[in-house]
């Protein structure tokens, strides 16, 4: 009777455990469908108030249809870039609104300014932030600093383009030059097409590293893996840094395949979607070769890449206590983290040392691939940039790069991005030192981050003044729009004349 007894608790206890991971099971799939549901809502209320506001297609209702039509002829007037400034105003706006509503927040009080701080940060796909994300935002706060972070990781008025051109196959015209502003592209490529590419590039690849995701965090005893994966699947292909753990990926350090996974989204996002399109594009064999930006995105990629990595690895005191297996992970993600401008980081970024700091700083400075999630001044604008160098000090008259003449229009470009992103990190940096009592090598590095959309900090950002925080909230609205954008808006953009041939680089 005994052993039966027993034997009939034993079954108790396993249906017990069997209800209980069912049950978990459970409230994970609702989690997800909640989460899939609110980012679509959001997703539609952001577009239909951007596309109602600026008016960029015509209103089918009659009594709005002139209005409409009047938006309409201003906007095609209207600088493009100008219009993307206001465009992405509103995403943050409205966004600050969402989180400033206490139904998003925890029971601690979040500040306004640190609202405004942390949707910002989103929207730039930054991940600075003065607050705990996981500490301070409940479900649906972080799903709407999620869905901010796709709509500023996908591009201005992307996703309700492609909304558009499923019934259509057409853009407005006012659409169009948005689209061109906000992708810079090879004169090739087809912008109807491209936008129809991103939006499904980016679903295959975020589901795909979600599900990877949901099994590292699963094993590692995650309390809720499948948001953590979507959370960060998305996070890390955007570039954005947002995490859900207050040290980032610290306590991953070892673990080899979430620094995999991680890294593999991260470039995905930051390479940039002109080389996924022009690869798919040479699979299918619809060309013959990748195009001439293309080529130097990869070659640019790779060598950034294994430089800095030996340069971490060898040079970086405080990982030297690590086996030589760790040492090169972390020399390798950290590495990724700049260049990429994903902003995640697996050891301390206020521990390393000044030059380990410089090396960062001139990583997220380059920064990623145009026409990417990623920030910075751009790898293309560099590269561009040594090719004037070698070209004068050769006494050639004509830049040429990898054994191709590039059009002076483009010389002129990567000139003015080059000079009007130091001009605004000069800014940035002088008005940390004023306001900020911290050394010049943590401001200059939060400034760098900043503009240069990455999120990794010396440190320093929980601690920032108010007025801090508004020069590091300018500085990643300028890296967003791109600090020659910027200047667009405040002066005027020359147009030029280009030549079908496969000399162009995209800026």
């Amino acid at each position: 009777m005994d052993k039966r007894r027993w034997a009939e608790k034993d079954v108790e206890t396993i249906g017990s455990a069997g209800q209980a991971a069912h049950r978990q099971k459970s409230k994970d799939f609702y989690r997800l469908v909640y989460v899939c549901r609110m980012s679509f809502l959001i997703f539609s209320i952001l577009d239909a108030i951007s596309f109602s506001i600026l008016c960029f297609e015509v209103s089918k209702m009659k009594k709005l249809h002139e209005l409409s039509a009047s938006f309409e002829s201003l906007l095609n007037t209207m600088h493009p870039a100008k219009v993307v400034f206001f465009g992405y105003l509103l995403y943050i706006m409205f966004g600050w609104l969402l989180l400033t509503i206490p139904f998003t927040q925890k029971e601690n009080e979040v500040k306004a300014i640190d609202n405004l701080f942390t949707v910002t940060s989103a929207v730039s796909t930054t991940g600075l932030a003065t607050i705990s994300i996981a500490d301070h935002y409940n479900l649906a706060g972080q799903i709407i600093i999620l869905v901010l972070i796709q709509l500023g990781g996908i591009g201005y008025m992307t996703f309700s383009s492609f909304v558009v051109l499923s019934r259509n196959a057409t853009l407005s015209e006012a659409r169009t030059k948005v689209g061109l502003t906000v992708f810079s592209l090879p004169e090739s490529f087809k912008l109807e097409r491209f936008i129809k590419s991103v939006i499904n590039f980016t679903i295959i690849v975020e589901v795909l590293g979600a599900i990877a995701l949901y099994v590292i965090f699963l094993k590692a005893g995650d309390k809720n893996p499948a948001w953590s994966a979507i959370f960060h699947s998305i996070s890390a292909f955007c570039t954005a840094g947002f995490s859900l753990y207050n040290n980032s990926f610290e306590s991953y350090a070892g673990n080899f395949w979430l620094n995999f996974v991680i890294a593999i989204l991260s470039y995905i996002g930051a390479i940039g979607f002109i080389v996924w399109l022009d690869i798919w594009r040479r699979i299918l064999g619809e060309i013959k070769q990748i195009t001439f930006t293309s080529k130097i995105i990869l070659w640019m990629t790779f060598w950034l890449n294994i430089i800095g990595t030996i340069l971490l690895f060898i040079g970086e005191p405080s990982i030297h206590a690590l086996s030589p297996e760790d040492r090169l992970i972390a020399a390798f993600f950290q590495t990724m983290s700049a260049q990429t401008t994903v902003g995640f980081n697996t050891i301390n970024i206020s521990l390393l040392s000044k030059a380990s700091l410089l090396l960062v700083i001139v990583l997220m400075i380059i920064g990623s691939s145009p026409s990417g999630t990623g920030g910075g001044m751009k790898c293309t604008t560099f590269s561009a940039m040594i090719g004037i160098m070698i070209s004068i000090i050769q006494g050639k008259e004509k830049m040429n790069l990898l054994g191709k003449e590039i059009p002076l229009k483009r010389i002129w470009i990567a000139i003015a991005t080059f000079g009007f992103y130091f001009f605004i990190l000069m800014i940035g940096a002088y008005l940390l030192e004023m306001t900020e009592n911290n050394s010049f090598e943590s401001n200059f590095f939060e400034a760098a981050s900043a503009l240069g959309t990455v999120g990794l900090s010396a440190g320093i950002t929980s601690a920032l003044t108010n007025l801090g925080k508004l020069i590091i909230i300018f500085l990643m609205f300028c890296g967003r729009l791109g600090p020659l954008t910027f200047g667009i808006i405040l002066f005027s953009a020359p147009s030029s004349d280009t030549k079908d041939q496969d000399n162009d680089l995209v800026i």
